[in-house]
């Protein structure tokens, strides 16, 4: 059975497949933006699979859509969804984002989000709290499959071994900004982690950010934030690390360094980000926004486009430097997850078929 799975590279699609052994379907490789007749190997997007003519010509038996249809107008995912109404080939959308995290107000998405739901012959979500909106605002029924493992099994393994065998006192606390999305502000975040951490014996707040937005000739500098990270990081009180995007071995020991990661998110739906520190045995604080408390066992505090609760922060600080908990999943969850989510799929693939 093959699959146009938009993107079919992204790692969450590669782990809708089996961990071991033949996979019931295969995704079709992504072609390359600049050369449509040639696969990609890491260039996905814009995703070529979107454009209409080439859903118009191409051999496959269900169109997935994942992620990357914010490139698309919705008047050409009006025109997408006509050629696969003409072909007989059914439509599945995964509803990650019901709010654009890289959108500064939700009106484009939510056009965007319309065509696809009302036209898909099945719709996925990630948690219940989500299917409860979509059912709310556009009366569909979607199929609740959990977020399956973010890091590889063997890497989260090496890892989980690691922390269980450190005999640090250490509590760190992470916020990584990358290059501050729409959704993320950070600053009042940052600033009771700063106030919070000082009571804490050992405990350390790590900043992470991209060269773009925090270096003096970035290209996208945010000055006010930039200039109170350089200032506490040059005051001792954070522990400041500028780069650019880090590769994922880079970034899977960067998490499975902290304690407790925290979300700057003042408006999304659901995280990757979150998945992985799950996978590594890192605590979450999650803000309330969206449905990150859904995906699984999470610190929480009131963090929307409305208001911010600083002492909720502040005491979900404490919380989890008292208690150390360990929310995270282990291999063998992951691994099990991983091979029902795979099943999930082709049962309903194959439904679709019938």
């Amino acid at each position: 059975m093959r699959v146009a799975s938009v993107p079919s590279t992204h790692v969450y699609v590669r782990h809708l497949r089996t961990p071991s052994g033949p996979s019931p379907f295969v995704h079709l490789p992504d072609p390359d933006p600049d050369h449509p007749s040639r696969s990609a190997t890491t260039k996905w997007w814009p995703p070529v699979m979107l454009r209409p003519e080439w859903a118009a010509t191409a051999d496959f038996d269900v169109f997935h859509v994942q992620f990357g249809f914010d490139a698309c107008s919705p008047e050409d995912l009006s025109r997408l969804v006509g050629v696969l109404r003409e072909r007989g080939k059914p439509l599945v959308l995964t509803a990650h984002d019901l709010r654009n995290p890289h959108h500064p107000t939700r009106e484009l998405h939510d056009e965007q989000l319309g065509v696809l739901m009302t036209a898909a012959d099945a719709v996925i979500t990630l948690t219940d709290g989500a299917a409860a909106e979509i059912a709310r605002r556009w009366g569909r029924e979607a199929l609740v499959l959990p977020h399956p493992h973010v890091v590889e099994l063997d890497t989260m393994a090496r890892l989980r071994r690691e922390r269980a065998l450190s005999t640090s006192s250490e509590f760190r606390v992470g916020v990584h900004i990358k290059s501050l999305r729409q959704s993320m502000d950070p600053l009042p975040v940052l600033r009771v982690l700063d106030e919070t951490i000082r009571d804490l014996p050992g405990a350390v707040l790590q900043v992470n950010g991209h060269h773009d937005v925090l270096d003096p000739d970035g290209a996208r500098r945010e000055p006010v934030i930039a200039q109170w990270l350089e200032q506490a990081g040059a005051d001792g009180r954070i522990d400041l690390r500028v780069h650019d995007f880090l590769p994922d071995p880079e970034l899977w020991d960067y998490l499975a360094s902290l304690d407790l990661a925290v979300l700057p998110y003042r408006f999304g739906t659901h995280s990757g980000w979150l998945e992985a520190c799950r996978d590594l045995g890192t605590t979450v604080l999650a803000p309330t926004c969206g449905h990150y408390a859904d995906q699984g066992p999470v610190l929480s505090y009131g963090f929307d486009e409305t208001q911010f609760d600083a002492d909720s922060l502040a005491e979900a600080v404490r919380l989890a430097y008292g208690t150390r908990p360990d929310h995270g999943a282990s291999v063998d969850e992951r691994r099990d997850q991983r091979i029902e989510v795979a099943r999930a799929h082709d049962r309903l693939y194959r439904e679709l078929l019938t």
